[in-house]
């Protein structure tokens, strides 16, 4: 079996860079790793940036059609949103996301490992809060 540094060498981030921040102790769950609802969090952040500049305006998040949690976050970790549009409607968008956790402190320092996976759906809306059409 390969060692989890190793298996993280072997592929990058997918997609843009969207977001990057610090894991905090206020972010921990009852076992001492970010908790995964703020991981989640992040994502819906980043996922909606890029949304949002796809449909040049005002987005809603739809639905999350799958998250995976490979591996925790500790406190102190940098943690990276990348991220892909996947497919684009008339008013809607998917968007692929990773996250990435860097560390920097300990004898890991320097390495970056996924930690996450998930696919969010987002759809461009009007001032009315009702779905409008994205342009092409």
């Amino acid at each position: 079996m390969t060692s989890p540094s190793s298996q993280s060498e072997k592929i990058t981030p997918r997609g843009e860079m969207l977001l990057r921040t610090l894991a905090m102790p206020a972010d921990t769950n009852a076992n001492g790793d970010i908790f995964g609802g703020w991981i989640m969090s992040q994502l819906d952040l980043a996922g909606g940036i890029l949304a949002k500049e796809i449909s040049k305006g005002r987005i809603a998040t739809v639905s999350v059609s799958s998250i995976t949690f490979k591996r925790p976050v500790s406190v102190g970790d940098i943690v990276c949103c990348h991220g892909e549009c996947s497919r684009i409607g008339n008013s809607s968008m998917s968007i692929e996301l990773q996250v990435w956790n860097k560390k920097v402190m300990g004898e890991r320092t320097g390495e970056r490992d996924l930690v996450c996976e998930a696919t969010f759906h987002y759809v461009a809306i009007d001032e009315n809060g009702r779905p409008r059409a994205i342009e092409k």
